[in-house]
């Protein structure tokens, strides 16, 4: 079955690097495993030996049917058609501790990494494929240039690794970039920034909008009465560690409090 652009597909071909993924899962904390967007199945299949319970969701219904031939006795209780940014994953997990994995179609992959931060309460952790520039920047510490919100946002509820590297030549069809298995490791909740997440991100975002400008001006639409002359804002967003951008929002939300 030939993958489709339309759903970013890139079936991992290679059942060594299959395995090595699998095998590389962490099941401590967990009650069950999620994969999304199983395809052909090159990934489930060591996903299932692990022996912990296997949940799927997969958008394309023609794999959907193709896992129901390939794994008779566990794709028509295991995987549900349906687009992963969408699905209830409450109802779907019944809100026990899951493990996400997957090799994730590359156009929606930073959205997964948002989905996954909303979800956190159901996540410890995520080991996923993304394309490399993704990983990268998830994974970026501050002050490199790939450090951004994404990085952000990752960090300030998880700890990340990289697992591996995988060639084009793994997958069928090879995609044009290079590719890296990242793992992401929820941080303990008294770790999470003290502020607000909504703020949070709106500082983030407005922050990086504007990444080669000073805190002072990319800032100045979302802090009333922002004082220009502060030492803190005098800086570019790449500069700021995690920590330094929920004090940022702390200052935020106390100035448009009431």
């Amino acid at each position: 079955m030939r993958a489709k652009k339309s759903y970013g597909q890139h079936f991992l071909a290679q059942p060594e690097v299959a395995r090595q993924i699998a095998e590389s899962v962490s099941l401590t904390g967990v009650e069950q495993v999620l994969e999304v967007g199983p395809g052909r199945g090159m990934l489930t299949q060591f996903l299932l030996a692990r022996g912990a319970p296997l949940l799927a969701v997969e958008a394309d219904r023609d794999m959907v049917d193709a896992l129901h031939g390939a794994f008779p006795d566990w794709a028509p209780g295991g995987v549900t058609s349906g687009d992963f940014l969408r699905v209830d994953l409450g109802a779907l997990l019944r809100n026990r501790p899951t493990a996400l994995v997957g090799n994730f179609p590359y156009n929606i992959s930073s959205q997964i990494v948002v989905r996954l931060v909303d979800h956190r309460a159901l996540f410890p952790r995520m080991t996923g494929m993304f394309q490399r520039e993704l990983a990268d920047r998830v994974l970026a510490p501050p002050g490199s240039k790939t450090y951004g919100a994404i990085s952000v946002l990752a960090q300030a509820y998880y700890a990340g690794a990289t697992v591996m590297h995988v060639r084009p030549g793994s997958f069928s069809p090879p995609p044009k970039v290079q590719s890296t298995v990242i793992a992401l490791e929820r941080l303990p909740e008294a770790e999470w920034p003290d502020a607000e997440e909504e703020v949070l991100r709106r500082v983030v975002r407005a922050a990086f909008q504007q990444r080669r400008k000073m805190l002072r001006n990319s800032l100045r639409g979302i802090w009333p009465g922002l004082p220009t002359d502060d030492p803190a804002l005098v800086r570019r967003p790449e500069q700021l560690t995690v920590g330094e951008f929920a004090e940022l929002a702390r200052r935020v939300a106390a100035a448009t409090a009431g």
